[in-house]
């Protein structure tokens, strides 16, 4: 096996998304957005996208297979089951995979038992929420009165946000396309900041000795234009080196 080399990117793991059809593919397909893979990339990361196994993959099996991860990424997707925390599908709940589900949750466990770096951006918020024992608002027009589907808006940084560390602003614009959100809190998870409805739209680990960050945004949506979403990316490749 070939040496890794001293100046290699940070490798960067982001599982795959499946879907169920693909330009030129003739079977289902598993997939991951190019505006994801680039930002990283920007960033001065090593964007690997893994293939979900076909069962609930252990802590020790994922460490064994991933062994090359210097961080992991989370990214958007389809609901998770809600049987992960307890509750009866939705009518409007989409894209449930419990594959998906099992994998993403497993790496979600990793990362932070292990300490690796990681980013959770929208599913992947939930997912971190989720596996820390925490509840999603099913479907957010019912209960707060609208979703953030294809919705930019602002959000308010709190005051004693972490996430203040990375975003010198107090106030920032931000690209969502969510119709969940999170609803109680995971263990030891801290809310970093919210919409004008009250929606959490950022959050830390409180007492996490690695580098951990959940938006519930789609920051590789503006991160080729706006500085504040591509330094997120950048802080997140930075702790990964």
């Amino acid at each position: 096996m070939a040496e890794r080399p001293a100046d290699a990117r940070p490798m960067v793991i982001i599982p795959a998304r499946f879907s169920a059809t693909a330009s030129a593919l003739r079977y289902r397909a598993e997939v991951a957005a190019t505006k994801l893979l680039e930002a990283v990339w920007d960033a001065g990361g090593e964007p690997l996208v893994v293939h979900p196994s076909g069962q609930e993959p252990s802590i020790d099996a994922l460490a064994q297979r991933l062994w090359m991860a210097d961080a992991i990424l989370l990214p958007g997707g389809g609901d998770l089951s809600p049987r992960w925390y307890g509750q009866q599908p939705h009518p409007t709940l989409y894209g449930v995979d419990e594959t998906q589900d099992a994998f993403d949750l497993a790496l979600a466990r990793w990362a932070i038992q292990d300490k690796i770096p990681l980013l959770a951006i929208c599913r992947g918020n939930q997912v971190v929420n989720v596996a820390l024992g925490g509840t999603l608002v099913q479907d957010m027009t019912e209960e707060i009165g609208r979703d953030h589907r294809h919705f930019v808006h602002d959000v308010e940084l709190d005051a004693d946000s972490p996430l203040r560390e990375v975003v010198a602003d107090d106030r920032i614009t931000i690209s969502c396309s969510h119709h969940q959100c999170i609803a109680l809190l995971g263990d030891k998870l801290v809310a970093a900041a919210h919409a004008a409805d009250g929606t959490i739209e950022a959050v830390t680990l409180a007492g996490h000795e690695g580098w951990y960050l959940g938006l519930q945004w789609h920051l590789e949506d503006l991160a080729d234009t706006d500085p504040i979403q591509h330094g997120i990316f950048r802080a997140f490749v930075a702790a990964a080196t």
